[in-house]
């Protein structure tokens, strides 16, 4: 064996305080690693649990679930970003670059939605979700949480009516998505928000408050000079998630929900092209980089 490559594994040991020998007699018996047992293959591929016999319901589950990872993806790289000292810009625009691409996929990756399921059994197996939706991802929440301030999800018509000095408890209330589960005649909450709120308002609560000042937002606002490209990198990345995602969505719930002009609800009992469209959620993460150009606009 190499004895600068052990020099360096005992010493690595050594700095943990511990004893290189107990490890290096642990090597000996230790298995090696397969490709299936990194990647977890076999828990992944038992994650499918069809509430029917559809064939296609299996589509439409690992499809969310694919979603759901990168998700998980983006809010790995933005948090590389928020809890970096003093972040400089190159790494910025990389992490936003990669931002961007992970949206991209998001995009894309639509199209197995739209074109991948049978319409008329889509349209029976749907109902078996009631009142489940994806409006209900908690990652996707937490990701804006840690990409801007919790004013910034707030629409200019539903922030006129918020309390002044309210707490980030009351301000939860008038988030752009409570408008796809309050019944704005009653002010009554669907099962939906309900179950999503008791499960994860705390959480998102808790994230807010530990973010202030720390938002990715609030780190590119920070450089008083910001480069064309920090500009543009966070532009494209806000422009995508934003407004280009959220409309593929709208048009491959317009396909299974509004065809032949039959205008159907959604799982979640949501006005859904109201929710779904930009221009009402009036969404940005970067505003302070709107002030010439509109996010809807931007190419």
């Amino acid at each position: 064996m190499n004895s600068d490559l052990l020099a360096q594994l005992e010493q690595k040991y050594k700095d943990l305080g511990e004893n290189p020998e107990a490890y290096l007699k642990g090597l000996i018996h230790a298995k090696p690693i397969n490709y299936w047992d990194y990647i977890e293959v076999d828990t992944l591929l038992s994650l499918q649990k069809p509430r029917t016999n559809f064939k296609d319901e299996v589509v439409f589950i690992m499809y969310h679930q694919v979603t759901e990872l990168v998700l998980r993806l983006m809010i790995h790289e933005i948090k590389q970003i928020t809890e970096k000292s003093k972040p400089d810009e190159d790494f910025i625009i990389e992490k936003l670059n990669r931002l961007h691409r992970y949206t991209d996929m998001l995009i894309t990756s639509f199209d197995v939605m739209k074109d991948g399921m049978n319409y008329d059994d889509y349209n029976q197996f749907r109902f078996t979700l009631t009142p489940a939706s994806g409006f209900q991802s908690a990652q996707f929440r937490e990701l804006e949480l840690y990409c801007t301030p919790i004013e910034h999800l707030i629409n200019a018509e539903t922030k006129a009516e918020m309390p002044n000095n309210a707490s980030t408890r009351t301000k939860f209330n008038f988030i752009y998505w409570q408008a796809a589960g309050v019944d704005k005649k009653t002010g009554e909450k669907s099962l939906t928000l309900k179950a999503f709120e008791d499960k994860y308002l705390d959480q998102f609560v808790a994230l807010t408050d530990k973010m202030k000042g720390q938002t990715l937002c609030e780190i590119i606002e920070s450089f008083s000079s910001p480069s064309e490209k920090l500009i543009k990198a966070s532009k494209d990345f806000d422009h995508a998630y934003n407004v280009k995602w959220p409309l593929t969505h709208l048009r491959t719930a317009t396909q299974y929900l509004d065809k032949k002009g039959e205008r159907k609800a959604a799982t979640g009992g949501s006005n859904w092209k109201k929710y779904l469209h930009p221009k009402f959620q009036q969404r940005q993460f970067f505003p302070h980089l709107w002030k010439e150009s509109a996010i809807l606009d931007w190419a």
